[in-house]
């Protein structure tokens, strides 16, 4: 969709003053995030903890790695980090503007035939529920696209360091 095309000619671009609001309400929460701690629970099978602020998570592997299947994989996790997101800020974005969503629905899928190419393609269908108008509903589609975790995939130079700790020979 191009702005000033025939469909978007009667539709207001999102306020850039509420979108960055709520982009900085979300990044205020994430910012200072405690550390993911994940943890072997036994020594026979994959899964194991994932600890995470107060919460505690499950992960495995699936059955065609060797895995039990009684988690989330890490992929999935991924793939859930993505569509929570785009679910939440869609859900803030519509509250702080009065648009009378009542719920959202995000299903991702991916394609992780080209991964080892470097290649992961992620397929998201976005329902948004609600009495909504076509052009509170284009909104709020541009605004799922917006989301931190979508520029984080999609914009940012990530670096990632592994060190090996103090303790990692003693156990």
């Amino acid at each position: 969709m191009h702005w000033g095309s025939a469909r978007t000619k009667n539709l207001e671009r999102p306020s850039v003053g509420m979108f960055y609001y709520c982009m900085t309400v979300i990044h205020s929460l994430v910012r200072f995030a405690m550390p993911v701690t994940v943890n072997t629970l036994n020594a026979e099978n994959f899964r194991h903890s994932v600890a995470i602020n107060n919460h505690e998570l499950f992960t495995d592997l699936p059955k065609s790695l060797g895995g039990d299947d009684s988690a989330p994989s890490p992929h999935d996790y991924f793939d859930a980090a993505l569509a929570s997101c785009k679910a939440l800020t869609v859900r803030l974005y519509a509250q702080k503007k009065d648009i009378p969503l009542t719920g959202v629905t995000v299903e991702v899928t991916h394609d992780a035939a080209e991964e080892q190419k470097g290649k992961y393609r992620l397929n998201v269908k976005l329902t948004l529920k609600g009495v909504l108008t076509d052009a509170q509903r284009d909104e709020l589609h541009r605004v799922a696209d917006k989301c931190p975790v979508h520029k984080l995939m999609t914009t940012a130079e990530v670096s990632i360091e592994t060190t090996l700790s103090e303790g990692a020979f003693s156990q």
